[in-house]
């Protein structure tokens, strides 16, 4: 066994405006084993953070640890061994910002997570969907008009974001399968993306047969599907259909905002994504027809967030970023923070994203029997997010599972 007691850890989780009074905090065998003002604990080691502030470990909900460029038509191309290794760099990455769990919604597969579980590549926790399912002609299917070639190599490339299905029994063995690869939740893309050629933002992806099929085959696993939706008309039809997650969520109207605060699903706005894309987004290779659809969703999605908050709707912190946008992923949260209370934007990536990956009480807070992940943070993020950013410079302590991967 291994053990360490932090010393006077003043916490911020997005739970309260201000830090707690200090703590101790036991560690034992990579989980919390006691926490509070004082404990008895006989430990292999001490650490004193009375200087710092501590956070649990950072949660992103919506990433893609397999885009290694925005252009997935090119990404799903390449060589699985390839990608692999870039997406190596990508996790190491990211955990050195201070994200020690991501939600992968497309591409990353069980052999991807053993990488990380069993030490081969430094990572964060990876919660995976496995393929996102896409119909034909929709979200993830890079073909375009002109292209007729047979899509059933998506589903085994490792570069590749979803996998095609068309018909009930179809979408049936599709989410079948992604269950026996070992998923955790199910991805469905419902509505038109950006990133793909064919599909408008607003097309109703997917028959309402196809989606319930698709919901029921989760539900009776145990999990959730989670999905890709920007129009209202989709949001509630996805809604309709029992989808409890919905990502993006840029159009949505202020009666469904109400209906998902009263059923309880929850929103992952990613909005840092479409503000870079607007910006770079032919540089970091969005096709042209991909950035003409940016400014239907990105004014949208940012105006839709003080009102979530205020239905009290539960959001995760999520950015979506792609190939070398992904130096941005901290950038999600001064973008909140310009609408949004900062103890509401912290919340989202701490205590609310660990609802959203229905993990709570393992990740996202410092409470006894969770992962001991957590970061030491040099000043207030409640006063500052801006310290929550940088490539992690302000965090001279980052642990996953107990052990110190940076400090």
């Amino acid at each position: 066994m291994t053990s360490l007691l932090i010393r006077n850890a003043r916490i911020v989780d997005g739970s309260q405006d201000r830090p707690t009074d200090p703590v101790q905090i036991a560690i034992e065998d990579g989980k919390i084993k006691e926490i509070g003002a004082s404990v008895s604990f006989a430990a292999d080691g001490e650490l004193d953070l009375s200087d710092l502030i501590v956070m649990p470990g950072l949660i992103d909900c919506h990433v893609h640890t397999i885009a290694t460029t925005a252009n997935l038509g090119e990404n799903a191309s390449l060589p699985s061994s390839l990608i692999a290794a870039k997406s190596a760099r990508l996790m190491n990455d990211m955990l050195m910002r201070g994200f020690t769990t991501v939600r992968d919604l497309g591409g990353a597969d069980r052999g991807l997570q053993q990488a990380v579980e069993q030490g081969y590549f430094q990572g964060p926790r990876l919660v995976i969907c496995g393929k996102a399912l896409s119909q034909s002609g929709g979200h993830t299917d890079y073909r375009g008009p002109y292209d007729n070639r047979s899509v059933d190599w998506y589903a085994s490339q490792l570069g590749s974001m979803g996998r095609i299905c068309d018909g009930v029994p179809e979408v049936q063995r599709a989410a079948r399968e992604e269950l026996k690869g070992g998923v955790q939740f199910i991805k469905v893309m419902a509505d038109g993306g950006i990133s793909s050629p064919s599909d408008p933002v607003g097309y109703l992806v997917f028959s309402v047969d196809e989606l319930k099929a698709i919901v029921e085959i989760a539900k009776g696993f145990g999990t959730y599907v989670s999905g890709h939706l920007y129009a209202d008309a989709a949001i509630r039809r996805a809604l309709d259909c029992g989808i409890e997650c919905i990502e993006h969520g840029n159009l949505i109207s202020d009666d469904t905002i109400a209906r998902v605060a009263r059923e309880g699903a929850v929103v992952v706005p990613t909005n840092i994504t479409y503000d870079l894309l607007a910006r770079r987004g032919a540089e970091f290779g969005l096709p042209p027809e991909s950035v003409a659809k940016i400014e239907d969703v990105r004014e949208a999605g940012l105006e839709k967030l003080e009102k979530l908050h205020s239905a009290g709707v539960t959001m995760g912190y999520g950015t979506d970023l792609l190939g070398g946008m992904q130096s941005e992923q901290s950038g999600e949260f001064t973008l909140r923070g310009r609408y949004l209370p900062t103890d509401a934007v912290i919340r989202a990536a701490t205590l609310d994203a660990a609802k959203v990956l229905r993990m709570e009480g393992e990740v996202g807070a410092l409470v006894a029997g969770a992962h001991a992940d957590l970061i030491a943070v040099e000043g207030n993020p409640l006063k500052n997010l801006d310290l929550l950013t940088g490539q992690g410079r302000h965090m001279p302590l980052i642990m996953k599972g107990g052990i110190a991967v940076k400090g």
